[in-house]
């Protein structure tokens, strides 16, 4: 009597594709270039024919409702979401199945980050691109971003240039008096600095918070 257990087809299936899924993480402040480096992993999985979709916060609306655009104008459609575990429903099962790659932007605004991916990338096979900032202007953890880590198969960390001095940033600086966390804006609102820059920025004009 033979003790190994019988695997039908569509098991080998179900187990080939949970063990499939990837999530890469791409952080830095802001204006270092997060949508950017997402639209063009984005665009290169279309181009070698996987099937992707792009997801963003619908609390993000500075340049458009129903795509993601970086600060220099490149765009891109997408589904504006206030939670990602909705997603399956909105975009509807089959189409959902059909997906090979999910890139997500302006990431630390889901609550659900961390959930999604798990399902999405251990239990459904895809490939889950997120982009977010890692931390706030205070030099926080901003939302579910660095919890992910953890699951990442990759984490690209990326700089911007300090407004100041030209050298590398990797702090966000906001310019206005406002205190709350969530306080989404442009160059208007933030810009990159050094450490040096920041350090001195929130001494001198803000206090050491």
């Amino acid at each position: 009597m033979s003790l190994t257990p019988t695997v039908n087809l569509n098991d080998q299936d179900q187990i080939a594709k949970s063990t499939t899924g990837e999530i890469h993480v791409i952080v830095g402040p802001m204006f270092a270039g997060k949508t950017t480096t997402l639209l063009h992993r984005i665009r290169s999985e279309a181009t070698n024919g996987r099937n992707i979709a792009l997801i963003k916060s619908s609390k993000d609306t500075r340049y458009a409702i129903d795509s993601v655009v970086t600060h220099d104008g490149t765009k891109h459609p997408c589904w504006p979401l206030s939670d990602l575990l909705s997603f399956k429903q909105k975009v509807g099962e089959e189409a959902y199945d059909k997906l090979d790659v999910i890139g997500i932007d302006e990431a630390q605004f889901f609550g659900d980050l961390y959930d999604f991916c798990c399902k999405a990338a251990d239990h459904d096979g895809k490939t889950v691109i997120v982009a977010g900032l890692d931390g706030d202007y205070l030099r926080r953890n901003f939302g579910p971003v660095l919890d992910v880590v953890p699951l990442a198969d990759t984490v690209t960390k990326l700089t911007a240039r300090c407004e100041l001095c030209g050298k590398r940033a990797h702090f966000t600086f906001r310019k206005t008096d406002e205190r709350k966390t969530e306080l989404i804006g442009g160059a208007d609102v933030y810009m990159p600095v050094c450490r040096q820059h920041y350090v001195n920025g929130h001494t001198v004009n803000k206090g050491v918070a």
